[in-house]
Order: C-alpha cells, then sequence, then structure tokens
C-alpha cells in the first residue's frame, strides 16, 4: 500500500492561505528579489538548504528581527559542531521579543495568565516592557551581572516571562524549571549551572488542590550558595510566603526599579540567552546552552513563517516552564501576538476546560501534546460542536507521535477546520525538525514537511541516506538553534558524544523515523528505545498506533527483553477499567497488532499494571523499564521522572509474570 493511500488528506489550505498566509508572503517577497520561482513548498525548502546562509539572511530581514550592529557574514564557519552563526552581529534576545512594545502596538495584549490560584492577569505590552525593565534595574542592583544565570522555579505565567527578559536584556543567562519538581531534581540542575539569582513560588495549585512548598523551597535555597538574591512569587495568596535574608518580594522588586527601562545590552550572537535541560532520567540532566541570534531567527521562522502567527493573533500553548515548549511560546512575543499562559491541570475541571478556553479567548493557535488530544479522543469530547472555535487556525501537536485516529478525532470533533500541526524536534534544537506549514494539505497520521532550512533526511545504518523507509534522523547542515554548548564542557566532549559520534559531521537525533513519497514524515519513536526481535528494527511508536486506539487501554508501554541471543517484545497495558487483562482483550491487542503492523510486532508478554512511568515533560521513560527487564546495574535518576512510583510497580508486575526475581 503506498503512503497517499495509508494518508488521506484530512485539510487543505484554502486559497486565500495559499495566497496569504505569512509563509507565501515570504516567497513572493523572495521571487520579488530574483529567487525562485518555486513552484510548491518543497521547492522553496530545497532552495532554502541548497543556499543555506541566504536563506537565513532573508528570515532575519523578513522577520524584522533587530540588532545593534549586523553581521559580517552568515556563517562564519560550518563546522558541525561549532558553526559560526552571524559573526560580527550584536544584538539583543530580549530587545526582539519586546520589538513591537513601543508605537501603535504598545497597549495591545501581551500576557494573558490563568491559573487555578490566582484571577486571571491581563497585561500589555508596554507594561510588560517596563516590568522588565524594573526587574532589570532590581537584578542589577543585587550585583547581577552579564554571563551570569538567573534561575526561576516558576509556574507558566507571567512572572516567568519578566524574569526571562530582564535576565535576558541585561545579558544574564535564563533557566527554569517547574515548581512540581522535587527539591532533588531542580538541584540536579541548577546545581550545575550555579545561578546568582533565583525567582521562586510559594507553591502551585493543580487539579484544584494547593501544593505548599515553603519548606522545601528553603532547602533548595540553602542548597544554593552561589546566589546573591532571591525574588519570591506569592503564587498561593492565601499560604505564607518564602522567608529568608535574601529574599525580596515580586512586588517591591518591580517597586524598586520601577520607571526603569530595560537596558537591551548589545551581545554577540552566541551569547547564552537559555539552558535548558536533558531529561536527566539516567542521571543528572544535560544543561543545553542556546545562544541569543540563532535561536532568534529559527523562532522567527517556526512561528512566523511555519506557524503563520502575527500581530492579530492570540497564541495559547499548554506548557510548563521544566519543558521546551516554554521557551518556544515565549519567542511567540517577537510576532507581536497576544500570549495566553495556563498554569495547573489540562484536565480540572474537566477536559473540557482548555477548548473552552480557547473559545472565550478567541485562541487563533492552540498547543498541547498528542497525549492530551488523545485523553480527548478517549472521553468522546466534542468541542466542536459544543463551542464556537471560529477563530481557531492552527492546532499544535508535540511530545510523542500523533497517532492517526486523532488526527480522526481533531476533524470530526475536535477542530475541523484548523490546521493540525504535528510538530517534532526536542530540547537538543529548542525547536523542530519537522512540522507544518500553511501551503500544503494535512494527511492522517503524518506530519507535514520539513521545515525550511533543516537539511533533514533518514539514514540508514551505513550512514547513507535510506531511498525508502525508516532510519535515523540526521541534519546534514547546520541549524542556527543547535546548542552553542553544554554547560562545563571542556573540548565540547559531551556534546559530541551526544549528536556527532554515530555519523561524525552530522547531527543525530535519535528518532527513528519515514519521510514518505509527498514530503511528509513519520516518526516511530525514540531510535535507542526500538526493538529488534529477530533483527528487525521497530519502533515502539508502531505498537502505540495499534494499542492505544483501543477503548479498553488507557495507557502502555512497550520495551524488548533480551533472551537466548534474540529481543522478545513485552507490552505493558493499563486497562481504563482497572481490572486485571481478560484473555479476550489480550487475543484482541495481538491480533490488532498483527494485521496493523506485523507478525513480528506481536508482543511475546502482555501484562496488567497499574501505571505507566513518565518523564516531567510527558514522555514515556521506557528505558529506564527495558533496564529493569533486561537486569541493567545502570540506577535511573527517579526525580526527573513525574511519578516513580510506577517503576517499582512495574518490578512488582513482572515479577508476578515470571519475567523478575520476586524480592
Amino acid at each position: 500500500m503506498s503512503n497517499t493511500e495509508q494518508s488521506p488528506v484530512v485539510w487543505s489550505p484554502s486559497e486565500d492561505t495559499l495566497s496569504h498566509c505569512r509563509m507565501a508572503r515570504f516567497r513572493s517577497w523572495l521571487e520579488g528579489q530574483g529567487f525562485g520561482p518555486f513552484a510548491d513548498y518543497h521547492a522553496l525548502h530545497q532552495w532554502s538548504i541548497d543556499e543555506l546562509e541566504t536563506f537565513w539572511a532573508k528570515v532575519w530581514e523578513h522577520c524584522g528581527l533587530v540588532s545593534a550592529a549586523p553581521a559580517d557574514q552568515v556563517l562564519g564557519s560550518r563546522a558541525m559542531p561549532g558553526a559560526e552563526w552571524f559573526p560580527g552581529m550584536k544584538v539583543n534576545f530580549a530587545a526582539n521579543l519586546l520589538r513591537l512594545a513601543d508605537g501603535e502596538h504598545a497597549d495591545r495584549e501581551a500576557v494573558v495568565a490563568y491559573c487555578e490560584t490566582r484571577p486571571v492577569l491581563r497585561r500589555s505590552y508596554a507594561e510588560l516592557k517596563a516590568d522588565a525593565g524594573a526587574l532589570e534595574a532590581f537584578l542589577q542592583a543585587k550585583g547581577i551581572d552579564q554571563g551570569d544565570r538567573v534561575a526561576g522555579v516558576v509556574t507558566n505565567g507571567y512572572e516567568a516571562l519578566v524574569g526571562m527578559l530582564a535576565a535576558t536584556s541585561l545579558g544574564a543567562i535564563w533557566s527554569s524549571a517547574s515548581p512540581d519538581f522535587g527539591v532533588g531534581a531542580i538541584l540536579d540542575r541548577f546545581g550545575q549551572i550555579e545561578p546568582s539569582a533565583l525567582i521562586v513560588v510559594n507553591g502551585y495549585g493543580y487539579g484544584g488542590k494547593v501544593f505548599a512548598r515553603q519548606t522545601e523551597f528553603a532547602e533548595l535555597i540553602a542548597g544554593l550558595p552561589s546566589l546573591k538574591c532571591v525574588v519570591s512569587v506569592q503564587q498561593l495568596p492565601e499560604q505564607a510566603p518564602i522567608q529568608g535574608a535574601r529574599v525580596t518580594p515580586w512586588e517591591e522588586a518591580l517597586t524598586f526599579g520601577a520607571g526603569s527601562a530595560p537596558s537591551f545590552t548589545p551581545l554577540l550572537p552566541d551569547h547564552p540567552v537559555y539552558i535548558l535541560y536533558s531529561s536527566g532520567t539516567t542521571g543528572k540532566p544535560k544543561c543545553i546552552v542556546h545562544g541569543a541570534a540563532g535561536l532568534l531567527v529559527n523562532h522567527a521562522k517556526e512561528l512566523m513563517l511555519h506557524g503563520d502567527v502575527g500581530p492579530e493573533d492570540r497564541f495559547l500553548y499548554f506548557t510548563t516552564c521544566g519543558w521546551m515548549m516554554w521557551n518556544w511560546q515565549a519567542s511567540a512575543l517577537l510576532t507581536g501576538a497576544a500570549v495566553i499562559t495556563v498554569d495547573g491541570s489540562p484536565g480540572y475541571p474537566d477536559l473540557n476546560n482548555l477548548w473552552q478556553l480557547v473559545a472565550d479567548e478567541k485562541v487563533t493557535h492552540y498547543g498541547t501534546s498528542a497525549r492530551f488530544i488523545a485523553g480527548c479522543r478517549k472521553a468522546e469530547l466534542a468541542p466542536a460542536t459544543t463551542l464556537d472555535l471560529s477563530a481557531l487556525r492552527v492546532v499544535f501537536s508535540t511530545g510523542s507521535p500523533l497517532l492517526p485516529e486523532d488526527y480522526d478525532w481533531v476533524y470530526r470533533d475536535g477542530a475541523p477546520n484548523a490546521l493540525l500541526g504535528s510538530i517534532a524536534g526536542g530540547t537538543d534544537i529548542c525547536g523542530c525538525f519537522v512540522g507544518a506549514t500553511p501551503l500544503l494539505p494535512v494527511r492522517r497520521g503524518e506530519i507535514q514537511c520539513r521545515f525550511l532550512g533543516v537539511d533533514a533526511v533518514a539514514y540508514g545504518e551505513d550512514g547513507q541516506p535510506v531511498s525508502a523507509g525508516r532510519g535515523e534522523l540526521v541534519c546534514r547542515q547546520p541549524l542556527p538553534s543547535m546548542p552553542v554548548s553544554f554547560w562545563q564542557d571542556p573540548g565540547d566532549e559531551r556534546y559530541r558524544d551526544a549528536y556527532f559520534n554515530t555519523f561524525p559531521g552530522v547531527w543525530a537525533h535519535g528518532d527513528f523515523i519515514e519521510f514518505t513519497e509527498h514530503g511528509g514524515a513519520i516518526i516511530y519513536g525514540r531510535s535507542d528505545a526500538t526493538l529488534n526481535p529477530g533483527g528487525v528494527r521497530i519502533g515502539t511508536a508502531e505498537i502505540y498506533r495499534q494499542v492505544e486506539t483501543e477503548a479498553a487501554v488507557k495507557d502502555s508501554l512497550v520495551v524488548g527483553r533480551q533472551i537466548d541471543g534474540d529481543v522478545e517484545v513485552v507490552l505493558l497495558v493499563v486497562p481504563a477499567d482497572g481490572e486485571p487483562l481478560g484473555e479476550d482483550l489480550v487475543k484482541r491487542l495481538k491480533t490488532r497488532i498483527r494485521e496493523g503492523a506485523s507478525p513480528r510486532h506481536v508482543p511475546r508478554h502482555v501484562i496488567t499494571v497499574p501505571d505507566i512511568p513518565y518523564t516531567r515533560s510527558g514522555k514515556k521513560v521506557e528505558l529506564a523499564v527495558a533496564r529493569l527487564i533486561n537486569g541493567s546495574a545502570r540506577s535511573d535518576n527517579r526525580d526527573a521522572m513525574a511519578n516513580p512510583e510506577a517503576l517499582d510497580q512495574i518490578r512488582q508486575s513482572l515479577a508476578e509474570a515470571g519475567l523478575l526475581p520476586k524480592t
């Protein structure tokens, strides 16, 4: 069966979109300068990787990014790692995110912040800029300087954005974590980067419950001797504030610096603005350093051109400050859109809550996780028929592969008129390799395209592109938002080991992917979690596609168990009704997997478990379970998991099934 038959078109752009979306205007603008002509998106993409430097220079110009001094050239060095982007430029990250905060745009909404514990807060671009300047003045008065780290244990709300803008305006480096992290997990991150300033909440609300954390965060402050100051946010108004000699309440910090404008200090193009973290499930997280110019130009491309986000839009991405999608969301400020933040449970008071908010706020761009969309499908929600979603143009999904049945749900019951943009990349690039474009149709179960300027292909084990079928997702040319370094990594040894050891000089991302005949992509899971029964590589997502569309299955996880020189597939299932799996369901699942995938995909063991372990950014922890079932002595970092007790429950279930020794 061809990919076209497997992946029918479920959405097509209108003639108006094809002519007037921001990517169409970019294409016409290029053609007006003598580039092209471009017959279609794929021709534009080919030009973008053939003429890499020209392409990125034109993105910077067309998207209206600002610098204090222009670059001497686009790429000083094309080496990977070590590409040198925009040498000679002087630029400030915050200046670009607030470039529309003056003039006619000043009074427009910049941030609308929802949370479970405080009233809705609305701030204009002028107010956001003023508060960023005030907080920057306070930080400078406390001795915070260029290159210092400003850390935030904050919720996805207004204070996080102000803190980031204040830090990056003066040339400090912003790094954040979600307040539901354990203190150990936060110290594993911030202990490595030794922050000089900390912005911290006194707790958070989730699912209708209040979680006061003053005691734990006092321990956190004590565990960070590098701190010069702490700014406390009263996230829980009824709870006691965080106390301490170095602690200043948020309102006092802003009052101290009131009237001060942001400095927007001009800095080198690769000056660090963010430190992000790997999941850290196998040890201390890697500290991934991102630079200013590269992140700006890549986010401008992704949000303005691929996402079609502009000044008239209202942008909501459900995320936490411990996930790179927070940083991606923050960059929507550079488009002039209103950024609508949500802190709390996506399912409280019910799964319809976020869809109701999308309707109430007339959201044009709504971002969520594949897991949330699957949850809406299983709950049989139908916001398309119960709510006014007429403003909604784009629905973004990421975090894991989006099942074909979830495309069906979106176009039947969710948002039938919206472009469903499944996007995929990672914390490593704080952006995407593949994703959405308004210039192409959406096909069921497929990511639409390679992103512009991204030379992504699938490599076989021989280090050559595969002509058909699956392989390792690689990027053969530099991308501006590739990290400038890892923190405290002399000689870039860990950086090289993470991405460039598999295929020297080529970025290997770690995803198992197929590029289809019409230019789309299907991701089959992490390549380090692929299964090899009988020597045939199988992506875990291929099995999830069959299992998780079964109404009787709430969740699942699949791993390979090494035995007698081969691998047998083990499927762990959380039943929807909480009862142990019956023979009929097991037989039905095996039949679906055999018919929907292949006989090699059929699990040797299907085992009932109470829960599936996830990282704090919502990804299944497959490798920890694989190590467990294969008797690895390597320990996992439980603080990095959202629900580490699930691993203990799985250990017990595997022992009861005879796949592990009973303890």
